[in-house]
C-alpha cells in the first residue's frame, strides 16, 4: 500500500515537473513574456513587455536575430523605456503576441517616433512562417500602410494563435521603439485627437503670426520680424519633428525628409538669438553679450549650412546640444536685461521659461535621459505655444513703454526748446554783431590775418569751395569744424582788448598745434570764432580732432603781455559733409554753425554734431 502511494505521488511529482519544463521551453522565445489581446484591449503599449538586443554592426539578418532571441540574448528594457538615444548599429525588439479578440483579426502597429530611417517588421507565425514590412523616412511617404505621420503597419494576428514580433530600427536619429497596437476603430479616435490638437497649435501659431505682422507693418518695429520669423521657423521645426512635413510638404523627398530636422532648428535658434538681441536692446545694455549673441547667430549658420552635408547622426547631437546652450544664454541675457532695469524683459523671461522647459525636456527624450510619455512628447508645443503668446504680449508691454517714454521726451523737449528759442534769439544778436565786425575786418584784409597771422574768411571761403568740389567727386567724406571761444567778450570788457588779443593768438597758436598732425584748413572765420576743414575724415575721427582742440585751448592760462593770466574754453560745433549730400558751402556751414550753438546751449566748453544738435 505504502509503495503504491510512493509510486503514485512520484507520478504525480513527474507529471508536474514535465508540464513546467514543457511551459518553459514553450516561453524561451518570448522572454519578456506573452502579451494577451482580450476583447477589452483597444490599444497595447508594447514597450513595457518586449526584450530587445543591440545589434553593434547593423548585420545581424531576421535568421541571425531569430537564432539571438531563442539563445536568450534578448533582454528588457531598461525601466521599459523605449528610446535609446543616438546610437550605432541597430535595434531588434521582440514581442510574442496572442489575439484573443473574436472579432478583431486586423491591428496596427504603430511606431509613435516619426524619424527613424530604416524599420523592418517580421511576423513569425507558429508554422514558421515570417512576413516581411519595411517603413521609415528612407521609403516614401505613400510606402506606409495608413497615410498617418508617425510609421505603421497593418498586422494580421489570428485569434488564439501565438505570433512573434520582430522589430528592427536602425537610424541616425534618435534610436526609439515606442510601439503601439491599436484596433482600427481605436486609430481612427486617436488620429483624429491627435490631429485635433496639433491643428490647434498650429491655429494658435497661425493667428498670432498674422496679428503681428499687422503690426510690425504698421509700426516697422524690428522686434515684431524677428518675432515673425523665430514664430515660424519654430512651427517648421514641430512640423518636421511631428513627421507632417514628411506628410505634407515633401512626401517623395527622403534626403528633404532626413535634412529638414536640423535646417528648421538652426533656422529657429537664428530667430531667437536675433529676436533676444532687437527686443532687449544688448547692443546697448551689455555690448559683450550682444557679442556672444551675435556669434552665436553665426554658429547656427554653420549649423544650417553643415546640415545639407554632414550625415544627420552627426549633426543633429550637435544641434541639439547647442539648443540647450543656447537656452541657457538667452536666459542668462534676460537675467542681464532686467538686472538692468528693463522692464519688458521680465515678460521676456517667463515667456522663455514656458519654451525652455518643453524643449530641454524634448531634447532629454532624443538622448533618452527621461522616458516618453504624452507630456515628455508634445511638452514642447505646450511650451512653445504658451512662449508664442506671452511674447506676443511682450512685444505689446514693449511697444506701450517706448510710446509713453517718447511722449515723455517730447513734452520735456518742447520745454527745452522754448528756453533754447529764447537763448539763441540773444546769441543769434550777439553773434551778428560779432560777424558785423569780423566781416568790416575781412572786407580791409586780403589772405591773412593781421592779429593771428591765420588764413582770413575771404581765402577760407575759396579753398573750402574748392574741397567740397573734391569730397563729392573723391566721394570721401570732408568734416567742417566750427571752434567759438567761451566768454570772449567778457573777456574783452574786464580786461580789455589788448588781453583778448592776446588770448586770440594763444587760442589759435593751440589750434594749430593740435593739428599738425592733420592735413587740415585752418582759419580765422570772425571775432572769436574759428573754423578748420579737414579733409577725407569722417564723423568719428573729427570729433576727435575737435576733442583734442577743446582740450588745447583750456589746458591752461593764456599768458598776457597787457595783463593777467586768463582761463578760456571753447565750444565747438562738428559737422560732416557725406559725399552726393551737400555741394552747397554755405549750406555746409551753417549746419557746423548750428552744432556750435548747440555746444553753447548745453553749457559751453564742449562738442556738439550736426546730428545732435538735429
Amino acid at each position: 500500500m505504502i509503495a503504491g502511494r510512493t509510486w503514485t505521488a512520484w507520478k504525480a511529482w513527474l507529471a508536474c515537473a514535465a508540464a513546467i519544463a514543457l511551459v518553459l521551453l514553450a516561453s524561451v522565445p518570448a522572454r519578456a513574456g506573452t502579451i494577451e489581446l482580450t476583447p477589452a484591449t483597444s490599444e497595447f503599449a508594447l514597450s513595457p513587455h518586449v526584450g530587445y538586443l543591440h545589434d553593434t554592426t547593423a548585420a545581424d539578418t531576421f535568421d541571425d536575430a531569430w537564432r539571438r532571441l531563442e539563445a536568450g540574448a534578448f533582454q528588457p528594457l531598461p525601466g521599459g523605456n523605449p528610446a535609446f538615444g543616438f546610437q550605432d548599429g541597430a535595434f531588434w525588439v521582440h514581442a510574442r503576441v496572442v489575439n484573443h479578440h473574436p472579432e478583431e483579426r486586423r491591428w496596427l502597429l504603430v511606431q509613435t517616433y516619426p524619424l527613424s530611417d530604416h524599420l523592418d517588421l517580421y511576423v513569425r507565425h507558429p508554422d514558421g512562417r515570417v512576413e516581411h514590412q519595411a517603413g521609415g523616412d528612407a521609403l516614401p511617404f505613400a510606402a506606409r500602410a495608413i497615410r498617418y505621420r508617425h510609421p505603421n503597419f497593418l498586422l494580421d494576428l489570428p485569434q488564439g494563435e501565438p505570433v512573434d514580433i520582430l522589430f528592427r530600427v536602425q537610424s541616425q536619429s534618435s534610436m526609439q521603439v515606442p510601439l503601439v497596437l491599436y484596433t482600427p476603430a481605436a486609430f481612427t479616435e486617436l488620429s483624429r485627437d491627435a490631429q485635433l490638437a496639433i491643428g490647434l497649435y498650429y491655429g494658435i501659431l497661425l493667428a498670432l503670426f498674422f496679428y503681428n505682422l499687422v503690426l510690425w507693418l504698421v509700426l516697422r518695429d524690428a522686434s515684431y520680424f524677428w518675432y515673425l520669423f523665430h514664430i515660424s521657423a519654430f512651427g517648421l521645426v514641430l512640423f518636421c519633428l511631428n513627421g507632417l512635413g514628411f506628410e505634407y510638404l515633401w512626401p517623395r523627398n527622403t534626403w528633404l525628409a532626413d535634412k529638414s530636422v536640423p535646417l528648421s532648428i538652426s533656422l529657429a535658434l537664428i530667430g531667437m538669438h536675433q529676436f533676444a538681441r532687437v527686443f532687449l536692446g544688448l547692443g546697448e545694455r551689455w555690448p559683450a553679450g550682444n557679442r556672444v549673441s551675435m556669434v552665436a547667430i553665426a554658429a547656427f549658420v554653420g549649423f544650417g549650412i553643415a546640415a545639407v552635408f554632414v550625415p544627420y547622426r552627426v549633426i543633429t547631437p550637435a544641434v541639439s546640444l547647442a539648443v540647450l546652450a543656447s537656452s541657457v544664454w538667452i536666459t542668462v541675457v534676460g537675467i542681464a536685461a532686467v538686472r538692468k532695469q528693463y522692464a519688458p524683459a521680465k515678460l521676456f523671461l517667463l515667456s522663455w521659461a514656458m519654451f525652455l522647459a518643453g524643449t530641454a525636456i524634448y531634447t532629454l527624450v532624443a538622448f533618452g535621459v527621461i522616458p516618453k510619455t504624452f507630456y515628455t512628447e508634445y511638452g514642447v508645443q505646450m511650451g512653445s505655444a504658451l512662449e508664442m503668446l506671452f511674447l506676443s504680449v511682450a512685444l505689446s508691454y514693449r511697444y506701450a513703454s517706448l510710446r509713453h517714454e517718447n511722449e515723455r521726451i517730447v513734452s520735456e523737449a518742447n520745454v527745452q526748446l522754448e528756453r533754447k528759442v529764447a537763448q539763441r534769439t540773444r546769441e543769434l544778436r550777439n553773434t551778428l554783431d560779432q560777424l558785423e565786425e569780423a566781416h568790416s575786418r575781412l572786407r580791409e584784409s586780403s589772405r591773412r590775418d593781421g592779429l593771428t597771422g591765420l588764413f582770413n574768411r575771404s581765402h577760407f571761403h575759396d579753398a573750402f569751395e574748392r574741397l567740397l568740389l573734391a569730397c563729392n567727386e573723391e566721394r570721401r567724406p570732408l568734416s567742417l569744424l566750427m571752434v567759438d571761444l567761451d566768454f570772449f567778450k567778457s573777456i574783452n570788457d574786464e580786461h580789455g582788448h589788448l588781453v583778448g588779443d592776446d588770448v586770440l593768438r594763444a587760442a589759435a597758436q593751440r589750434i594749430g598745434d593740435a593739428l599738425k598732425p592733420h592735413d587740415a584748413l585752418f582759419a580765422r572765420f570772425g571775432g572769436e570764432e574759428f573754423v578748420i576743414v579737414l579733409p577725407r575724415t569722417d564723423l568719428r575721427a573729427a570729433v576727435a580732432v575737435a576733442e583734442d582742440v577743446r582740450r588745447a585751448i583750456s589746458s591752461r592760462p593764456c599768458v598776457s603781455q597787457h595783463g593777467p593770466d586768463v582761463v578760456v574754453s571753447a565750444s565747438v560745433g562738428v559737422h560732416t559733409v557725406v559725399p552726393g549730400t551737400m555741394d552747397d558751402m554755405e549750406d555746409a556751414l551753417q549746419v557746423a554753425d548750428q552744432a556750435l550753438y548747440a555746444a553753447k546751449a548745453n553749457g559751453r566748453n564742449c562738442v556738439r554734431t550736426s546730428i545732435s544738435a538735429a
